[in-house]
């Protein structure tokens, strides 16, 4: 079976170097930036988490957290009775991370349809591409 090859494309092959193409991205699919956004700041939210997680427990083993949950009953802002427990704290974290996640992927979506607009009048980006033999 034989291939055929266009005048760029030959030319590349003799040379023995890649051959470039050049491509506009026009439009972009906002759904699939919805869903690309909402798994990336979701796994970012996790790593954030995550890493609070690792410090909060370093503190309390240090005694930090006592320390401070005094400090902040000697200013009157917290009960004589009260601690600073990770659970709860991690629940309202995680709270106002999810509301995060949503407002973060909304605004990427919005961006989409800005790009799009946009890319209308301007003619997209343009990106040149390698194919490597």
């Amino acid at each position: 079976m034989a291939t055929v090859q266009t005048k760029p494309a030959a030319a590349a092959a003799k040379r023995g170097g890649p051959r470039r193409i050049r491509v506009t991205v026009r439009k972009v699919n906002p759904w699939s930036v919805l869903k690309l956004s909402l798994v990336f700041y979701f796994c970012l939210l996790l790593i954030v988490l995550s890493g609070l997680a690792i410090l909060f427990m370093l503190l309390d083993a240090m005694g930090l957290i006592d320390s401070i949950a005094g400090l902040l009953t000697g200013l009157t802002i917290l009960e004589p009775s009260a601690e600073i427990r990770m659970f709860p704290v991690f629940r309202v974290l995680f709270l106002i991370g999810f509301i995060t996640v949503i407002v973060g992927s909304v605004f990427t979506m919005f961006l989409a349809f800005l790009y799009n607009l946009l890319s209308d009048l301007v003619g997209g980006i343009e990106v040149t591409l390698l194919e490597r033999r």
